[in-house]
């Protein structure tokens, strides 16, 4: 959409922002709701799946949504620094938007953990960067203390308004398919964007845009998967880094959308993760990071669960260019090389 304002001015009377607020956008927000044969026929029973992108945001994440508003609040509050704890797209994320809007931003990131990618952009959209050691959730403690005790906003899910950035893709689902979907199945880190999908499907029932409320899906990687085991997990351990957490800072809020919902956590195994991640490159032609793969990877395991005939959405919330080391490592291609620069030995190699 040409005229798509961002996520704020397309969605703004459902959002807490007035005329005093300075909007900061990248014109997040309008991703596409993809149709995904491939993995439907593998659910079978004439059941439909649809794909949320939102790894086709700005920063390649789903982090954009929140982040536009929490920087344009932090904005409006004065603030001209903002901080974050972050395994990858926060940081990359809080960087793009905090710079846009003239403010320092400073990323906590655990040493040695971050792909690729995502520590490229921060670096690049010129974030003052700490590696700490010691994972996510230490970071995460120690940003939370450090806005406590100095003068910088914290933009973690944390934050209030990051939520409610993140809603709007419940808002887009609906919009795109006229009603919620049966099933939506979500891969779940620290939790957040569950808890902010579930507040936007129930706001758009509430004003009746819809009639019906999702089943909410969360699925985790079984290396750091407490919402499934019901406790701490000290030290996760995943291939899928954007969801390596071990410690959830919205647990509370996600277990009443699992009771609300009828939803369920589930653990899936970075085996069954690659296995989605491929198939969704071969199969659908998308390429997202692997912790988005997790969805889809967990559909595939409770498809006997999915009623016949419905309609489930897989959200995807990273790119997969923020990761590209996995890919390198984790594919199926056929890859020649050193081959003579000879049309004949070139059709040969194809098989002409």
């Amino acid at each position: 959409m040409q005229d798509w304002p961002g996520l704020i001015e397309a969605y703004r009377s459902w959002l807490p922002v007035s005329d005093a607020t300075p909007v900061v956008t990248l014109r997040e927000g309008a991703t596409p709701l993809i149709p995904a044969p491939v993995i439907a026929e593998r659910v079978g029973r004439g059941v439909k799946v649809f794909l949320k992108y939102d790894g086709l945001n700005p920063t390649g994440s789903f982090k954009d949504r929140g982040m536009t508003m929490a920087i344009s609040k932090a904005k409006e509050a004065g603030s001209e620094a903002v901080i974050c704890a972050s395994t990858g797209n926060t940081s990359a994320a809080a960087a793009a938007y905090a710079r846009r809007g003239g403010m320092r931003a400073f990323v906590l990131i655990p040493d040695g953990y971050v792909a690729q990618g995502k520590l490229a952009q921060a670096l690049l959209y010129g974030a003052e960067v700490l590696a700490v050691q010691g994972n996510f959730d230490r970071a995460l403690a120690i940003v939370r203390d450090v806005a406590d005790r100095y003068p910088v906003t914290l933009v973690n899910s944390l934050n209030p308004y990051r939520l409610q950035g993140q809603k709007t893709a419940a808002f887009e689902v609906v919009d795109a398919l006229g009603e919620a979907p049966d099933w939506l199945c979500i891969p779940v880190g620290n939790a957040g964007n569950i808890s902010a999908y579930w507040m936007g499907f129930k706001e758009y029932r509430q004003a009746g845009h819809s009639t019906v409320l999702p089943r909410m899906m969360g699925f985790q990687a079984a290396g750091a998967a407490p919402m499934v085991l019901g406790h701490t997990v000290e030290q996760p351990d995943t291939i899928a880094t954007a969801i390596r957490i071990g410690n959830p800072v919205n647990k509370e809020n996600a277990l009443n959308v699992r009771k609300e919902s009828n939803g369920d956590f589930m653990a899936v195994t970075d085996a069954e993760i690659i296995d989605a991640y491929k198939l969704l490159g071969q199969g659908e032609g998308i390429f997202c990071e692997p912790a988005s793969a997790a969805s889809v990877a967990g559909l595939i395991k409770r498809r006997e669960e999915v009623p016949a005939g419905a309609t489930v959405v897989c959200v995807l919330t990273g790119n997969g260019l923020k990761d590209p080391t996995t890919a390198i490592e984790n594919n199926d291609a056929t890859f020649h090389t050193g081959i003579a620069p000879e049309t004949e030995t070139v059709a040969k190699v194809m098989g002409f």
